[in-house]
């Protein structure tokens, strides 16, 4: 059961273009998307103490983000700029001023290539972007040299911008420059094809390994922009107005005098102001602002009266997106004290406080947000889980119930009504096993309307153990859930526990102040778990570009890994991630366990390959923290995918898999953007039967959930993943099948994606021969692992011999050790014929 941060969550789709998506997510899921360069950032040399303050907390929260571009194929982009010298400096800044005041939620590295000025000379410009990165230069040229960077604006001091500047980073290809055009005295431009003095998009993968200089870029890499792009000052001469499209006003070439040119040089002054009136446009600005931005405009606070509330508390929540829990409670400590009347500012306190594991004084400030009716259901809703956190679980049914008087549609206090209204009949039902005969499994149990792939792993996990899954043979604990004296007895009288599967290494998802992961397990009640202790199949599951504290997590992992007789992760990824983050006397305990979602045919003998398969393909896609599963690529990620699906669907009928109600976004969003309808199969309202027989019966999934490949895989269905996430491509690796994933941000997506998808519908018993092939490696890791826990837990072997493959035709299961197949081996498999397509028609025209 998965209870997503707020904070973090995204919502449904604008209704203006599907491109503006993922960068109005990447503000409230504060995702940089450049995290590697942060050690370059010499903020702390910063000139005023306030400025070092700032600088240093901005640069702590970057360096403190997961990296990993390498494995999701995420585009790194950042803006650069040439100064020549010291007198360049002042345009600089208003250029930066510019930038952030017309586009307030857009935050990219900004590169500064200089001649070799000191590093002092940088800090008026540090106080006006928290992402500034000096760097010495040889020239302008080096813009086509910059290391770490996928995607490149080059900006120049002697522009402002007056336009948003999203379209520029949503290009892919080539260079794309505004051609030259003749001078201000009509004269042809001699410098040919890219003007050394303009704006300039470089996509870095196109320049080659010895990228040339701006005379030398080939006349094909040429991407021609409209004017307005770059739109050159001295064309305004006689007084002329801006025009209002345009995006970059270009000062080059311009006369050094006014005369002629008011309203161009009127368009500049209004970024030419000092600091503080700088600061006060940019935090009255209305819509959406980039955390990073906010944060390094708005701290510390000036010494004038108390700032303003909502500020102070939208400051909170950026700090709660980020984990910094401490930091929020402080902001709205001091904010609230002796102010009962501000109920929204209560309730943000009170599910940080909750983050921190301070319990008690949450509840009190969740109960003050109660007394406001508009922040009533909500406030309850966050009562209902503090109190099930706690074990309390009529006191949270009463707290839902309560803010289900207040609001009968408030679906959330719904959901934990009806959640512990179940977990009261269950607690009241007898079980007939001794709790020593019994194991404890610790993991997240979904219900209701939650990810289906939370409902069928816990599931899973208990199908390696014990033939019977039910309450008879376990013992439930939920890993969210508190553990506290009671629940540390319960625990104990087990035979064993058994902490997995699932990414519960994840540190937003649940956030508790005990353990920093999501078992709200303190690390003195860990020590004293006497039972035998396995963390079995899980997963690191931090997302690229996250930003979460270590400290608290490293050390209870340190505390978990030593208390542990047996820990396995689901994939190797995991286990090279988590290594880095124990001493080296630890590392080696970190075993391999892959998830037993891979291997379900080997664990459930229903599962063999079905007599005949429906002629469908399943796709799934994900929408939580889509900041930071697509940056600035959603609107390319959609159109590819729609190109994708109108290949795919003259083989096979394309459906829609919905793990969670918010999958269906895409549905929504491709219907509108490119007018595709697909079907949808809401697996969240299926059982878990269903979920896999429909998995089993399907010929290909195309899925960007992990549990959207790992089921079907594990039901020996051919998948291929869209990677937005480490996880796919670490599961791929595993099976030595990385041509399996296509990452959503690759540039020819729709066409990679269509041709494996065809491979596979073309020659589809070879693929199912391939998925049982890898997968009898994961069986094989798997029993080996079993093996081990069996002298742990003291239960017999529900599986037979440890070589036992799938039951053969008289039921029982073969002996001997399994090994890899040729990965050309074919199987008998049966085909339902497949009845004529009718392809959808071409796009609709854009509006």
């Amino acid at each position: 059961m998965t209870h997503p941060d707020p904070a973090t969550t995204p919502g449904s789709a604008p209704a203006a273009r599907a491109e503006s998506v993922a960068a109005a997510d990447s503000v409230t899921a504060t995702t940089p998307d450049s995290v590697a360069a942060a050690d370059s950032v010499t903020v702390a040399a910063a000139g005023t103490e306030s400025t070092k303050t700032a600088d240093s907390a901005t640069a702590t929260a970057t360096a403190s983000a997961d990296d990993r571009r390498a494995v999701t194929g995420k585009r790194r982009i950042a803006f650069a700029v040439h100064v020549a010298g010291a007198d360049d400096l002042p345009g600089l800044h208003t250029l930066l001023r510019s930038l952030a005041l017309t586009n307030p939620a857009l935050c990219e590295d900004l590169v500064v290539l200089h001649p070799g000025l000191p590093d002092t000379a940088f800090d008026a410009a540090r106080r006006l972007h928290p992402r500034l990165i000096p760097r010495p230069a040889a020239g302008r040229d080096d813009v086509f040299r910059l290391d770490g960077y996928d995607t490149v604006v080059a900006l120049t001091p002697a522009m402002v911008v007056l336009g948003r500047l999203d379209p520029l980073l949503r290009l892919r290809t080539g260079v794309a420059a505004v051609p030259p055009r003749p001078g201000p005295d009509r004269a042809p431009d001699p410098r040919g094809g890219v003007p050394d003095d303009g704006l300039l998009v470089i996509q870095r993968q196109d320049l080659g390994p010895v990228p040339p200089a701006a005379k030398d870029i080939p006349a094909d890499l040429l991407v021609p922009l409209d004017s307005r792009d770059d739109f050159r000052a001295w064309r305004l001469q006689d007084d002329l107005p801006v025009p209002e499209d345009v995006v970059v006003l270009n000062f080059a070439d311009a006369p050094a005098t006014r005369t002629g040119l008011a309203p161009a040089h009127a368009a500049r002054d209004r970024f030419d102001v000092d600091h503080e009136a700088f600061r006060a446009a940019y935090l009255a600005l209305p819509g959406p602002q980039h955390p990073d931005l906010l944060l390094h405009l708005a701290l510390p606070f000036p010494d004038r009266p108390r700032p303003p509330i909502d500020l102070v508390r939208q400051l909170a929540e950026i700090h709660r997106g980020r984990g910094h829990h401490d930091r929020a409670v402080a902001l709205l400590g001091e904010a609230v004290a002796g102010r009962p009347d501000l109920p929204r500012c209560h309730e943000t306190l009170g599910v940080c406080l909750m983050a921190l594991s301070r319990y008690e004084e949450a509840e009190t400030h969740l109960l003050l947000a109660t007394a406001s009716p508009d922040f009533a259901p909500r406030a309850f809703g966050q009562l209902a889980r503090l109190a099930w956190l706690l074990g309390r679980t009529q006191d949270a049914r009463g707290y839902a119930l309560a803010g289900l008087e207040a609001d009968p549609t408030d679906a959330n206090c719904r959901a934990w009504y009806s959640r512990t209204s179940e977990m009261a009949a269950a607690e009241r039902k007898p079980v007939s096993t001794r709790p020593g005969e019994q194991l404890a499994h610790v993991a997240l149990f979904a219900d209701g309307e939650e990810n289906a792939g939370d409902k069928v792993l816990p599931e899973a996990v208990r199908s390696c153990f014990t033939a019977d899954t039910g309450p008879d043979r376990w013992h439930q604990h939920h890993a969210h859930l508190l553990v506290d004296e009671a629940a540390l007895e319960h625990l104990n009288a087990r035979r064993a526990v058994i902490v997995g599967g699932g990414g519960l290494f994840l540190p937003d998802t649940a956030p508790n102040g005990n353990s920093g992961w999501q078992w709200n397990i303190p690390d003195d009640v860990l020590a004293r778990i006497t039972t035998p202790l396995a963390v079995f199949a899980v997963g690191y599951n931090v997302f690229d570009g996250q930003r979460y504290r270590r400290e608290r997590f490293a050390a209870s992992l340190r505390a978990l890994v030593e208390r542990s007789a047996f820990f396995g992760l689901r994939n190797h990824g995991s286990v090279a991630r988590v290594r880095e983050l124990l001493p080296a006397s630890l590392r080696e305990k970190v075993q391999y366990q892959p998830c037993p979602t891979t291997v379900a045919r080997h664990l459930d003998p229903r599962l063999a390959e079905p007599a005949a398969r429906e002629d469908t393909v399943l796709v799934n896609c994900a929408y939580d923290r889509a900041g930071l599963r697509f940056g600035h690529d959603y609107g390319h990620f959609l159109a590819e995918m729609a190109a994708a699906i109108r290949a795919v669907s003259a083989s096979a009928e394309v459906r829609y898999a919905a793990h969670m109600p918010a999958d269906e976004r895409f549905v929504d969003d491709l219907r509108r953007e490119h007018g595709l309808t697909l079907p949808v199969e809401p697996l969240y309202l299926l059982s878990n039967d269903a979920i896999r027989d429909l998995y089993r019966r399907t010929r290909l999934v195309i899925g960007m959930r992990g549990h959207a490949g790992m089921i079907p895989f594990g039901c020996g269905t051919p998948v291929i993943s869209l990677v937005s996430h480490p996880k796919l491509a670490y599961f791929l690796a595993d099976i030595d099948r990385p041509d399996w994933g296509v990452s959503v941000h690759e540039r020819a997506l729709g066409a990679r994606l269509a041709e494996r998808a065809r491979a596979v519908l073309a020659d589809h018993p070879a693929a199912v021969a391939d998925v049982h092939d890898r997968q009898r490696a994961l069986w094989s890791v798997t029993r080996d692992n079993l093996a081990r826990l069996r002298e742990l837990t003291g239960l017999p072997d529900p599986f037979g011999d440890p070589g036992a493959g799938l039951p053969g035709p008289s039921g029982t299961r073969g002996a001997g050790p399994v090994f890899p197949a040729p990965r050309s081996a074919a199987e008998d498999h049966v085909t339902r014929p497949r009845a004529p397509r009718v392809t959808p028609g071409p796009t609709p025209p854009t509006p």
